[in-house]
């Protein structure tokens, strides 16, 4: 029914505000998460909760693409699962090490933290796959480092980073690996089963580190709202909101959609003040605008000025090119980085 839902909304054609609504959507909805996840990881440790979600992410992901799931692997078992495990491990160390961070620190400095990925790519991109950053990412790094110094800022001149915060930023260096690889291996491989891999291999990765490391929860014992929590993160987080994304980036300008889901920090430290009462500072809060104005720089203008240069000196209209940032997203969150394949699967 989902599936339907979203190939039905891209194939009527609706108005390009509509598509940016849903970009919205998403941003909010992962916003949202972190919030979620900052008020259960006390009563559900870390590890089990990256195991939980991405298990079962993978496993609904893995019904309703269950034929693509089975034609892929028996043309190319092997290929995609060597990749997808590689995706996996990244992906489980990124969001343990996010989960982890939430125990000490706030959702606040989750949601912005976390998203400097969107500017270590370019520096990480230079050793992976040769590129090097632009004059954009070096502006944009700079702005970054020096909201984190804002974000770090105790006052009478003291700077001090909580544990908590150092394992946010490890995670968004783990998350920028995943993305990076991504990139690498998506050539000649089906997204939506790369995808079904890394979520399950993820999935259990979690759930073998928590059970050596962790507490084993009391599931029956568990209230009704970690639960709902729990349905949250792995249904709404990790399968609606790539659902909205995938559908509105196909009609969507690139540097537009890059800068609506930027909007997700932003929600972020909303609900975390609406719903868990955070209090930020004076310095929290330009720190969270120059690490916001960071991510604008790193994805918005080099995609206008890409497209600017593309019209002026090939007459055309948008670029061909990719964003990593989507990429992200759609690698790190759930179904499928190849549009037409999401559909398929999806249906």
């Amino acid at each position: 029914m989902l599936g339907t839902m979203f190939s039905q909304l891209k194939q009527n054609g609706l108005p390009s505000w509509a598509y940016k609504a849903a970009l919205l959507v998403a941003a909010a909805i992962w916003g949202m998460g972190t919030v979620v996840i900052k008020s259960t990881v006390d009563e559900f440790p870390p590890s089990w909760l990256v195991g939980v979600r991405f298990t079962g992410a993978g496993i609904i992901l893995g019904l309703v693409s269950l034929r693509k799931l089975r034609d892929r692997l028996a043309a190319d078992g092997a290929g995609h699962l060597r990749d997808g495990a590689v995706l996996g491990v990244l992906l489980f160390l990124s969001y343990w090490a996010n989960s982890s961070g939430l125990t000490d620190t706030t959702a606040s400095n989750s949601s912005f933290l976390t998203t400097l990925y969107v500017v270590i790519i370019p520096f990480l991109s230079w050793f992976v796959i040769r590129k090097k950053p632009t004059r954009f990412n070096i502006v944009a790094a700079l702005t970054c480092t020096t909201g984190v110094a804002c974000v770090a800022y105790t006052g009478a001149g003291a700077f001090s980073l909580r544990f908590g915060d150092l394992v946010t930023l490890l995670s968004a260096l783990f998350l920028s690996l995943h993305v990076l690889y991504t990139a690498k291996f998506a050539p000649g491989r089906s997204m939506t089963v790369l995808t079904v891999i890394q979520f399950v291999t993820a999935g259990i990765l979690g759930l073998i580190v928590g059970a050596v490391t962790e507490p084993t929860p009391h599931f029956a014992a568990l209230g009704a709202d970690t639960w709902i929590s729990l349905v949250y993160i792995t249904v709404f987080a990790s399968c609606v909101a790539l659902g909205l994304q995938n559908m509105a980036v196909a009609r969507v300008d690139p540097a537009q959609a890059s800068l609506f889901l930027a909007t997700e920090s932003v929600f972020g430290v909303t609900f975390s003040i609406l719903l868990l009462g955070e209090v930020l500072t004076l310095s929290s809060f330009a720190g969270f605008a120059l690490i916001f104005a960071g991510i604008v720089i790193s994805e918005y203008l080099p995609l206008r000025a890409e497209k600017k240069a593309a019209e002026r000196d090939e007459g055309l209209t948008a670029p061909a090119s990719q964003d990593y940032t989507l990429q992200a997203k759609a690698a790190a969150e759930a179904a499928a980085l190849e549009l037409d394949e999401a559909d398929t699967a999806l249906r």
